[in-house]
Protein backbone atom coordinates (compact mmCIF):
# COMPACT_ATOMS: atom_id res chain seq x y z
CA UNK A 1 0.00 0.00 0.00
CA UNK A 2 1.33 3.25 -1.12
CA UNK A 3 -0.72 6.53 -1.04
CA UNK A 4 -1.24 6.73 -4.70
CA UNK A 5 -2.19 2.62 -5.28
CA UNK A 6 -2.85 -0.76 -3.72
CA UNK A 7 -1.71 -3.86 -5.18
CA UNK A 8 -1.03 -7.26 -4.16
CA UNK A 9 2.87 -8.06 -4.30
CA UNK A 10 6.10 -10.06 -2.57
CA UNK A 11 8.48 -8.24 -1.27
CA UNK A 12 12.64 -8.83 -1.56
CA UNK A 13 14.45 -7.08 1.26
CA UNK A 14 18.42 -7.35 0.74
CA UNK A 15 20.23 -5.52 3.28
CA UNK A 16 18.59 -2.49 4.26
CA UNK A 17 16.88 -1.77 1.15
CA UNK A 18 14.01 -2.96 -1.05
CA UNK A 19 15.85 -4.88 -3.89
CA UNK A 20 12.56 -6.25 -5.39
CA UNK A 21 9.01 -6.11 -5.79
CA UNK A 22 6.92 -8.52 -7.91
CA UNK A 23 4.35 -11.51 -7.98
CA UNK A 24 5.52 -14.81 -6.57
CA UNK A 25 8.99 -14.28 -5.87
CA UNK A 26 10.91 -17.28 -5.11
CA UNK A 27 12.67 -18.06 -2.34
CA UNK A 28 16.54 -18.39 -2.41
CA UNK A 29 19.60 -19.73 -0.56
CA UNK A 30 19.98 -16.60 0.85
CA UNK A 31 17.14 -16.28 2.17
CA UNK A 32 16.76 -15.72 6.27
CA UNK A 33 13.31 -15.31 6.57
CA UNK A 34 9.87 -15.84 4.93
CA UNK A 35 7.01 -13.58 6.36
CA UNK A 36 3.62 -14.83 5.59
CA UNK A 37 1.82 -11.22 5.03
CA UNK A 38 -1.69 -13.03 3.88
CA UNK A 39 -4.61 -10.95 5.18
CA UNK A 40 -2.86 -8.64 6.07
CA UNK A 41 -1.47 -4.90 4.72
CA UNK A 42 2.30 -3.94 4.25
CA UNK A 43 2.44 0.04 4.78
CA UNK A 44 5.21 2.32 4.30
CA UNK A 45 7.06 3.36 8.03
CA UNK A 46 5.32 5.94 9.57
CA UNK A 47 7.18 9.23 9.91
CA UNK A 48 6.26 11.66 12.81
CA UNK A 49 8.54 14.47 11.75
CA UNK A 50 7.42 16.17 15.34
CA UNK A 51 8.51 14.57 18.54
CA UNK A 52 10.41 16.12 21.63
CA UNK A 53 12.81 13.66 23.07
CA UNK A 54 15.37 15.43 24.77
CA UNK A 55 15.80 19.03 26.45
CA UNK A 56 19.01 20.88 27.13
CA UNK A 57 20.76 20.52 30.93
CA UNK A 58 19.47 24.02 32.08
CA UNK A 59 15.44 22.66 32.12
CA UNK A 60 14.47 21.60 35.81
CA UNK A 61 13.61 18.41 36.39
CA UNK A 62 10.17 18.78 36.84
CA UNK A 63 9.81 20.12 33.26
CA UNK A 64 11.87 17.53 31.04
CA UNK A 65 9.87 14.60 29.26
CA UNK A 66 9.91 11.46 30.52
CA UNK A 67 11.59 9.86 27.57
CA UNK A 68 14.35 10.05 26.01
CA UNK A 69 15.31 8.51 22.67
CA UNK A 70 15.40 4.41 23.36
CA UNK A 71 12.05 5.34 25.16
CA UNK A 72 10.73 6.92 22.44
CA UNK A 73 12.00 4.69 20.00
CA UNK A 74 10.61 2.17 21.31
CA UNK A 75 6.44 3.54 21.85
CA UNK A 76 6.97 4.83 18.05
CA UNK A 77 8.12 1.69 16.94
CA UNK A 78 5.17 -0.10 18.58
CA UNK A 79 2.79 2.23 16.74
CA UNK A 80 4.09 1.71 13.68
CA UNK A 81 6.45 4.36 13.41
CA UNK A 82 10.24 3.67 12.25
CA UNK A 83 11.52 7.59 11.66
CA UNK A 84 10.96 10.29 14.11
CA UNK A 85 11.73 13.90 13.28
CA UNK A 86 13.47 15.50 16.80
CA UNK A 87 12.74 19.22 17.74
CA UNK A 88 16.79 19.81 19.47
CA UNK A 89 16.39 22.52 21.70
CA UNK A 90 19.92 24.40 22.16
CA UNK A 91 21.77 25.02 24.98
CA UNK A 92 22.97 28.26 26.39
CA UNK A 93 24.14 30.20 23.58
CA UNK A 94 24.90 27.09 21.08
CA UNK A 95 24.57 27.74 17.59
CA UNK A 96 22.63 25.47 15.15
CA UNK A 97 25.41 23.22 13.89
CA UNK A 98 26.09 22.98 17.47
CA UNK A 99 22.76 21.83 18.76
CA UNK A 100 22.58 19.50 15.56
CA UNK A 101 25.87 17.79 16.26
CA UNK A 102 24.91 17.80 20.04
CA UNK A 103 21.78 15.80 19.60
CA UNK A 104 23.33 13.67 16.48
CA UNK A 105 25.78 12.44 19.51
CA UNK A 106 22.94 11.44 21.86
CA UNK A 107 20.20 9.98 19.20
CA UNK A 108 23.16 7.85 17.71
CA UNK A 109 24.31 6.17 21.35
CA UNK A 110 20.04 5.68 22.06
CA UNK A 111 17.72 5.45 19.19
CA UNK A 112 16.20 2.40 17.53
CA UNK A 113 13.94 4.30 15.45
CA UNK A 114 15.68 6.68 12.72
CA UNK A 115 15.91 9.99 13.58
CA UNK A 116 15.85 13.26 11.77
CA UNK A 117 16.81 16.92 13.63
CA UNK A 118 15.09 20.15 13.82
CA UNK A 119 16.99 22.22 15.56
CA UNK A 120 15.52 24.76 17.38
CA UNK A 121 16.53 28.84 16.56
CA UNK A 122 16.66 30.96 19.72
CA UNK A 123 17.64 34.69 19.43
CA UNK A 124 18.96 35.03 15.32
CA UNK A 125 22.33 36.71 14.98
CA UNK A 126 24.31 36.87 11.35
CA UNK A 127 26.21 34.03 13.28
CA UNK A 128 23.62 31.46 13.43
CA UNK A 129 22.00 32.36 10.01
CA UNK A 130 25.65 32.01 8.24
CA UNK A 131 25.36 28.69 9.31
CA UNK A 132 22.39 27.55 7.42
CA UNK A 133 24.50 26.42 4.84
CA UNK A 134 26.52 24.21 6.85
CA UNK A 135 23.88 22.93 7.99
CA UNK A 136 22.39 21.41 4.92
CA UNK A 137 25.52 20.16 3.76
CA UNK A 138 25.53 18.05 7.04
CA UNK A 139 22.33 16.70 5.59
CA UNK A 140 19.73 18.91 8.04
CA UNK A 141 17.15 21.03 6.06
CA UNK A 142 15.22 22.39 8.65
CA UNK A 143 14.80 24.90 11.57
CA UNK A 144 11.97 25.26 14.73
CA UNK A 145 10.79 28.71 15.67
CA UNK A 146 8.42 29.73 18.43
CA UNK A 147 6.28 32.19 17.90
CA UNK A 148 4.99 31.81 21.19
CA UNK A 149 8.14 32.55 23.29
CA UNK A 150 9.08 35.76 24.10
CA UNK A 151 12.32 35.79 22.76
CA UNK A 152 10.25 36.46 19.03
CA UNK A 153 8.97 39.06 20.04
CA UNK A 154 12.40 40.70 20.79
CA UNK A 155 13.81 39.45 17.98
CA UNK A 156 11.11 39.97 15.38
CA UNK A 157 13.16 41.27 12.46
CA UNK A 158 16.17 38.93 12.95
CA UNK A 159 13.48 36.37 12.47
CA UNK A 160 12.06 37.52 9.75
CA UNK A 161 16.21 37.64 8.02
CA UNK A 162 16.00 34.05 9.51
CA UNK A 163 13.46 33.17 6.63
CA UNK A 164 15.21 35.15 4.34
CA UNK A 165 18.34 32.80 5.00
CA UNK A 166 16.28 29.51 5.01
CA UNK A 167 14.87 30.41 1.35
CA UNK A 168 18.11 31.11 0.10
CA UNK A 169 20.00 27.52 1.81
CA UNK A 170 17.10 25.39 0.49
CA UNK A 171 15.19 24.84 4.39
CA UNK A 172 12.00 24.35 5.43
CA UNK A 173 11.19 26.60 8.62
CA UNK A 174 8.58 24.76 11.22
CA UNK A 175 7.08 27.26 12.97
CA UNK A 176 4.98 26.92 16.56
CA UNK A 177 2.48 29.75 15.84
CA UNK A 178 0.70 31.29 19.21
CA UNK A 179 0.78 35.12 20.10
CA UNK A 180 3.19 35.60 22.90
CA UNK A 181 1.91 39.46 23.86
CA UNK A 182 -1.83 37.94 23.96
CA UNK A 183 -1.46 34.79 26.00
CA UNK A 184 0.52 37.08 28.36
CA UNK A 185 -1.34 39.75 28.70
CA UNK A 186 -4.83 36.95 28.62
CA UNK A 187 -3.33 35.08 31.19
CA UNK A 188 -2.59 38.19 33.44
CA UNK A 189 -5.72 39.36 33.36
CA UNK A 190 -7.14 35.41 34.41
CA UNK A 191 -4.92 35.66 37.02
CA UNK A 192 -6.05 39.09 38.80
CA UNK A 193 -9.64 37.44 38.22
CA UNK A 194 -8.42 34.41 40.37
CA UNK A 195 -9.14 32.16 37.20
CA UNK A 196 -5.38 30.97 36.94
CA UNK A 197 -6.55 27.19 37.84
CA UNK A 198 -6.22 25.08 34.69
CA UNK A 199 -9.83 24.33 34.75
CA UNK A 200 -9.48 28.31 32.62
CA UNK A 201 -6.10 26.56 30.33
CA UNK A 202 -8.50 26.90 26.71
CA UNK A 203 -9.70 30.71 27.78
CA UNK A 204 -5.34 31.59 28.61
CA UNK A 205 -4.89 30.79 24.90
CA UNK A 206 -7.52 32.05 22.35
CA UNK A 207 -8.41 31.17 19.51
CA UNK A 208 -7.14 34.52 18.21
CA UNK A 209 -3.66 34.39 19.64
CA UNK A 210 -3.17 30.93 16.85
CA UNK A 211 -4.93 33.21 14.16
CA UNK A 212 -2.78 36.27 14.63
CA UNK A 213 0.77 33.98 14.61
CA UNK A 214 -0.67 32.20 11.83
CA UNK A 215 -1.39 35.37 9.84
CA UNK A 216 2.38 36.99 10.81
CA UNK A 217 3.78 33.45 9.85
CA UNK A 218 2.27 33.64 6.46
CA UNK A 219 2.52 37.03 6.10
CA UNK A 220 6.54 36.39 6.28
CA UNK A 221 6.42 32.95 4.64
CA UNK A 222 5.21 35.74 1.47
CA UNK A 223 7.42 38.23 1.98
CA UNK A 224 10.74 35.78 1.98
CA UNK A 225 9.06 33.25 -0.59
CA UNK A 226 10.36 30.38 2.29
CA UNK A 227 8.55 27.29 2.55
CA UNK A 228 6.71 27.33 6.12
CA UNK A 229 5.51 24.17 7.93
CA UNK A 230 3.12 25.27 10.85
CA UNK A 231 2.80 22.97 13.24
CA UNK A 232 -0.20 21.38 15.31
CA UNK A 233 -2.58 23.40 14.02
CA UNK A 234 -5.63 23.25 16.22
CA UNK A 235 -8.71 25.74 15.29
CA UNK A 236 -10.86 26.68 12.29
CA UNK A 237 -9.92 29.92 11.97
CA UNK A 238 -6.23 29.44 11.31
CA UNK A 239 -6.99 26.76 9.20
CA UNK A 240 -8.82 29.07 7.11
CA UNK A 241 -6.07 31.25 7.04
CA UNK A 242 -3.23 29.05 5.94
CA UNK A 243 -6.33 27.37 3.07
CA UNK A 244 -6.39 31.23 1.72
CA UNK A 245 -2.89 31.60 1.60
CA UNK A 246 -2.20 28.09 -0.41
CA UNK A 247 -5.13 29.51 -2.57
CA UNK A 248 -2.39 32.18 -3.20
CA UNK A 249 0.05 29.30 -4.00
CA UNK A 250 2.46 30.28 -0.95
CA UNK A 251 4.53 27.72 0.41
CA UNK A 252 2.42 26.90 3.32
CA UNK A 253 2.50 23.51 4.78
CA UNK A 254 0.21 22.34 7.87
CA UNK A 255 0.75 20.04 10.46
CA UNK A 256 -2.36 18.22 12.40
CA UNK A 257 -2.24 16.42 15.42
CA UNK A 258 -4.25 13.35 16.71
CA UNK A 259 -5.58 15.15 20.06
CA UNK A 260 -7.21 17.96 18.47
CA UNK A 261 -9.32 15.61 16.09
CA UNK A 262 -10.34 13.72 18.80
CA UNK A 263 -10.90 16.10 22.13
CA UNK A 264 -12.57 19.52 22.77
CA UNK A 265 -11.82 21.69 25.76
CA UNK A 266 -14.58 20.45 27.74
CA UNK A 267 -11.91 17.97 28.70
CA UNK A 268 -10.21 20.71 30.96
CA UNK A 269 -13.16 21.21 33.55
CA UNK A 270 -12.64 17.04 34.15
CA UNK A 271 -11.29 16.22 37.55
CA UNK A 272 -7.86 15.46 35.70
CA UNK A 273 -8.22 17.93 33.31
CA UNK A 274 -4.63 18.76 32.92
CA UNK A 275 -3.12 15.34 31.46
CA UNK A 276 -4.96 17.01 28.55
CA UNK A 277 -3.03 20.22 28.50
CA UNK A 278 -1.00 20.98 25.32
CA UNK A 279 0.13 23.74 23.08
CA UNK A 280 -2.49 25.06 21.63
CA UNK A 281 -4.98 23.84 23.69
CA UNK A 282 -7.96 21.55 22.91
CA UNK A 283 -10.76 23.99 20.91
CA UNK A 284 -14.45 23.28 20.28
CA UNK A 285 -16.28 20.92 18.23
CA UNK A 286 -16.77 22.95 15.43
CA UNK A 287 -12.98 22.97 15.04
CA UNK A 288 -12.49 19.24 14.87
CA UNK A 289 -15.04 19.12 12.41
CA UNK A 290 -12.78 21.83 10.50
CA UNK A 291 -9.81 19.74 11.25
CA UNK A 292 -10.80 16.74 9.49
CA UNK A 293 -12.35 18.27 6.17
CA UNK A 294 -8.54 20.12 5.84
CA UNK A 295 -7.17 16.43 6.18
CA UNK A 296 -9.82 15.05 3.24
CA UNK A 297 -9.23 18.29 1.11
CA UNK A 298 -5.96 18.11 1.43
CA UNK A 299 -5.28 21.19 3.26
CA UNK A 300 -3.49 19.30 6.01
CA UNK A 301 -0.96 17.99 4.86
CA UNK A 302 0.48 15.69 7.94
CA UNK A 303 -0.31 14.29 10.66
CA UNK A 304 2.06 14.43 13.77
CA UNK A 305 2.29 13.84 17.41
CA UNK A 306 4.32 16.59 19.12
CA UNK A 307 4.96 13.77 21.56
CA UNK A 308 6.18 15.46 24.48
CA UNK A 309 5.58 12.87 26.89
CA UNK A 310 5.55 13.57 31.06
CA UNK A 311 4.44 11.20 33.87
CA UNK A 312 0.91 11.19 35.65
CA UNK A 313 2.22 12.82 38.47
CA UNK A 314 4.30 15.60 36.42
CA UNK A 315 0.99 16.90 34.92
CA UNK A 316 -1.30 16.58 37.88
CA UNK A 317 1.52 18.69 40.19
CA UNK A 318 -0.56 20.94 42.53
CA UNK A 319 1.32 24.03 41.78
CA UNK A 320 1.07 24.47 37.80
CA UNK A 321 -2.17 26.92 36.86
CA UNK A 322 -2.34 28.63 33.32
CA UNK A 323 0.89 30.42 33.78
CA UNK A 324 3.08 27.73 34.71
CA UNK A 325 2.53 24.69 32.58
CA UNK A 326 3.73 21.20 32.00
CA UNK A 327 2.40 20.79 28.41
CA UNK A 328 2.29 17.89 26.28
CA UNK A 329 1.10 14.17 26.09
CA UNK A 330 2.38 10.87 24.97
CA UNK A 331 0.87 9.52 21.27
CA UNK A 332 3.26 8.33 19.47
CA UNK A 333 2.75 4.46 20.12
CA UNK A 334 -0.95 5.00 19.15
CA UNK A 335 -1.22 7.71 16.88
CA UNK A 336 -1.60 5.35 13.65
CA UNK A 337 -4.16 2.55 15.51
CA UNK A 338 -6.15 5.64 16.76
CA UNK A 339 -6.04 7.72 13.16
CA UNK A 340 -6.91 4.23 11.10
CA UNK A 341 -9.51 3.68 13.66
CA UNK A 342 -11.02 6.84 13.73
CA UNK A 343 -10.01 7.99 10.15
CA UNK A 344 -9.97 5.06 7.64
CA UNK A 345 -12.79 2.92 9.79
CA UNK A 346 -14.67 6.04 9.40
CA UNK A 347 -14.77 6.81 6.14
CA UNK A 348 -13.56 9.82 6.98
CA UNK A 349 -10.33 8.93 5.11
CA UNK A 350 -8.75 6.91 2.38
CA UNK A 351 -6.26 4.51 3.57
CA UNK A 352 -4.15 6.11 0.56
CA UNK A 353 -4.76 9.39 2.58
CA UNK A 354 -3.69 7.48 5.44
CA UNK A 355 -0.07 6.63 4.22
CA UNK A 356 0.06 10.44 2.46
CA UNK A 357 -0.61 11.67 6.53
CA UNK A 358 1.55 9.36 8.12
CA UNK A 359 4.74 8.73 6.01
CA UNK A 360 5.34 10.17 2.21
CA UNK A 361 4.28 13.76 2.97
CA UNK A 362 6.32 13.85 5.90
CA UNK A 363 9.49 12.14 3.95
CA UNK A 364 8.48 14.63 0.61
CA UNK A 365 8.69 17.71 3.12
CA UNK A 366 11.59 17.13 4.82
CA UNK A 367 14.17 15.70 2.36
CA UNK A 368 13.96 11.74 2.63
CA UNK A 369 11.90 11.09 -0.12
CA UNK A 370 12.15 8.73 -1.57
CA UNK A 371 14.66 6.71 0.36
CA UNK A 372 11.68 6.65 2.94
CA UNK A 373 8.25 7.13 2.76
CA UNK A 374 7.23 4.70 0.73
CA UNK A 375 7.34 1.27 -0.90
CA UNK A 376 9.44 0.75 -3.90
CA UNK A 377 12.75 -0.58 -5.04
CA UNK A 378 16.08 1.35 -3.61
CA UNK A 379 14.02 2.81 -1.06
CA UNK A 380 14.80 1.46 2.82
CA UNK A 381 13.24 -1.28 3.63
CA UNK A 382 10.74 0.74 6.39
CA UNK A 383 7.47 -1.44 6.47
CA UNK A 384 4.88 -2.10 8.98
CA UNK A 385 2.99 -5.50 8.41
CA UNK A 386 -0.29 -4.35 9.42
CA UNK A 387 -3.92 -5.88 10.68
CA UNK A 388 -6.78 -3.62 9.96
CA UNK A 389 -8.70 -6.21 11.54
CA UNK A 390 -7.10 -6.64 15.06
CA UNK A 391 -9.12 -5.13 17.62
CA UNK A 392 -7.46 -4.01 20.88
CA UNK A 393 -7.92 -2.03 24.03
CA UNK A 394 -5.21 0.79 24.88
CA UNK A 395 -4.00 -0.18 28.46
CA UNK A 396 -1.32 0.75 30.64
CA UNK A 397 0.60 -2.44 30.57
CA UNK A 398 1.07 -1.90 26.53
CA UNK A 399 2.74 1.48 27.20
CA UNK A 400 6.71 1.93 25.82
CA UNK A 401 6.52 5.47 26.69
CA UNK A 402 8.19 6.15 29.80
CA UNK A 403 5.13 8.36 30.61
CA UNK A 404 3.52 5.01 31.91
CA UNK A 405 0.19 6.17 30.83
CA UNK A 406 -1.98 7.20 28.04
CA UNK A 407 -5.48 9.36 27.62
CA UNK A 408 -6.52 7.34 25.89
CA UNK A 409 -6.36 4.22 27.89
CA UNK A 410 -9.93 1.78 27.50
CA UNK A 411 -10.49 2.57 24.26
CA UNK A 412 -10.88 -0.36 22.09
CA UNK A 413 -8.90 0.62 18.50
CA UNK A 414 -9.33 -1.49 15.45
CA UNK A 415 -6.20 -2.15 13.08
CA UNK A 416 -2.58 -2.32 14.40
CA UNK A 417 0.74 -3.17 13.55
CA UNK A 418 1.83 -6.90 13.92
CA UNK A 419 5.66 -6.63 12.54
CA UNK A 420 7.55 -3.31 12.45
CA UNK A 421 10.70 -3.62 9.83
CA UNK A 422 13.31 -0.70 9.87
CA UNK A 423 15.85 -0.42 7.33
CA UNK A 424 15.26 -4.26 6.96
CA UNK A 425 15.64 -4.94 10.17
CA UNK A 426 12.65 -6.73 12.08
CA UNK A 427 12.26 -4.03 15.34
CA UNK A 428 9.01 -5.23 16.84
CA UNK A 429 6.86 -7.98 16.45
CA UNK A 430 4.88 -10.07 19.23
CA UNK A 431 4.68 -7.19 21.19
CA UNK A 432 8.09 -6.83 22.18
CA UNK A 433 10.88 -4.97 20.85
CA UNK A 434 13.47 -6.66 18.95
CA UNK A 435 16.78 -3.92 17.91
CA UNK A 436 18.76 -2.52 19.87
CA UNK A 437 19.55 0.96 21.75
CA UNK A 438 21.61 2.63 18.89
CA UNK A 439 20.89 0.52 15.56
CA UNK A 440 18.51 3.45 14.75
CA UNK A 441 20.38 6.73 12.43
CA UNK A 442 20.34 9.90 12.11
CA UNK A 443 19.59 10.18 8.17
CA UNK A 444 20.86 13.02 6.23
CA UNK A 445 18.32 14.76 4.03
CA UNK A 446 18.09 16.33 0.85
CA UNK A 447 16.41 19.93 0.25
CA UNK A 448 12.12 19.78 0.84
CA UNK A 449 10.26 18.36 -1.53
CA UNK A 450 7.37 21.26 -1.70
CA UNK A 451 3.65 19.73 -2.31
CA UNK A 452 1.13 21.00 -4.81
Amino acid sequence: MTDVKQYKADIRIFGEKINEIGSHLSVTKNTMREINADGLTILPGGIDPHVHLSLPDYVPEQYRWADNYESGSKAALAGGITTLGCIAVPEKDETPLGTLKRETDAAQQQTIADIMIHPVLHSPTDETLQEYPKLVEKGCTSIKIFMVAEDFEKFSLEYLRALFAAKKAGLITLIHCEDYSIITAVCHSLIREGRESLKNYADSRPVISEVVATQRAIAMCEVTDAPIYIVHLSSERALEVCERAQEHSLPVYVEGRPIFLYLTREMYLEPEGALYVVQPPLREENDIEALWRGIQKGTIHTIATDHAPHTREQKLAPSLNIANLVPGINELQVMLPMLHSRGVLEDKISLKRFVALTSTNSAKLFGLYPRKGTIQVDSDADLVIWDNKEEREITKADIFSKAAFSIYEGERITGWPKITIRRGEIVYENGKITALPGSGQVIPRGNPQLLN
